[in-house]
């Protein structure tokens, strides 16, 4: 449940969802939280430790490389043969986005504490990735209803624009909550 409301990851992936297909953004999430998960099993407390202005840093960086993928991508998807290219596109900016970003929030503390405390860490991590990819599919799927709804109401540019902007918002909120010492 920490997980669930105000996380940037969850809107993240909706954003994603809203741009892309959500089969390729749901894979490259999953690998991601499991890569991140097995770290916060693994080295525990230290992840919780990591300093602020380096967590900032990569996180910005994250969404500042996500919003310049997304503003790079062709505006005509009439091409099918492209699909390929463009679904394992989908899922490596889907796993960079997810991966370098928030590093130490409230999921990887709380696998971490849970896989020391209980010394756990394989059950720890397989709930842990089944938690994230549950709330990361959920909010692939309201990506994609918005995606069909964008596709009849609005312009491609138009849906290109705001999705980089909400990116880059949530780029420097989360550099600010990370520096104003706010965790969540």
């Amino acid at each position: 449940m920490a997980e669930i409301v105000g996380d940037k990851l969850l809107y993240t992936t909706g954003v994603l969802s809203a741009r892309y297909r959500a089969a390729p953004i749901f894979i490259g999430m999953t690998g991601a939280f499991m890569l991140k998960m097995a770290v916060a099993v693994a080295v525990g407390k230290a992840v919780s430790e990591l300093p602020p202005f380096f967590v900032a840093t990569l996180t910005s960086a994250s969404f500042i490389g996500v919003a310049i993928a997304l503003w790079l991508k062709p505006l005509d998807q009439s091409s099918s043969k492209d699909q390929p290219a463009a679904a394992s596109k989908a899922a490596m900016v889907s796993f960079a986005a997810i991966f370098f970003s928030e590093w130490g929030d409230v999921g990887q503390i709380t696998a971490a504490t849970l896989a020391a405390r209980f010394g756990a860490p394989v059950v720890v991590w397989v709930g842990a990735v089944a938690a994230m990819a549950t709330k990361g599919g959920l909010a692939s799927s309201i990506g994609a209803g918005v995606r069909r709804w964008i596709a009849v109401k609005v312009s491609p540019q138009m849906a290109r624009t705001v999705g980089v902007a909400l990116l880059l918002l949530l780029g420097i909120l989360s550099v600010a909550e990370t520096l104003t010492g706010r965790r969540g």
